[in-house]
């Protein structure tokens, strides 16, 4: 599954400020809950839940909290770019500012998987960190994550 099957321009926020990782969730979460018709506080238990398990700060300055949730049949992408970084209890232990949510329907691990991965390995990518980190718009963030798509 590519990034430009389940991601628009419009799934790309820029300069958004929060002050702390909670404060991050429970942005994300409104807003994917707002944009898919679900209950916030559903989507910030299941993003918070596989949280408490590891951290999702992959080091670099990003982070991709992702879930499995209940009344999607697509999966949902979400792309922040922060106007200051936070700690975000990365690998790195570097603040992000570049974070990417993943919501994908309850059992579909495989699509979940290779999304996670694609997401990973584009974000992961100097050319594309910093074209997100310097863009003034979103469609130019937007190019940066789906450019080099098998």
């Amino acid at each position: 599954m590519q990034i430009s099957e389940v991601m628009q321009p419009n799934g790309v926020l820029i300069d958004v400020s929060v002050p702390s990782k909670f404060k991050l969730l429970k942005f994300v979460a409104e807003t994917a809950a707002d944009r898919l018709g679900l209950v916030e506080g559903d989507v910030l238990n299941a993003v918070q839940s596989r949280e408490d398990l590891g951290s999702t700060g992959i080091g670099a300055g990003i982070a991709i909290p992702h879930a499995s949730v209940e009344g999607i049949n697509l999966p949902f992408v979400l792309l922040v770019r922060l106007t200051m970084p936070i700690d975000f209890d990365a690998i790195d232990e570097e603040p992000v500012d570049i974070v990417c949510l993943i919501l994908t329907p309850s059992g579909e691990q495989s699509h979940y998987l290779k999304l996670l991965s694609s997401i990973a390995r584009q974000l992961r990518s100097v050319d594309a960190a910093t074209t997100i980190r310097r863009a003034a718009d979103r469609e130019i963030i937007y190019q940066a994550l789906i450019t080099c798509e098998p």
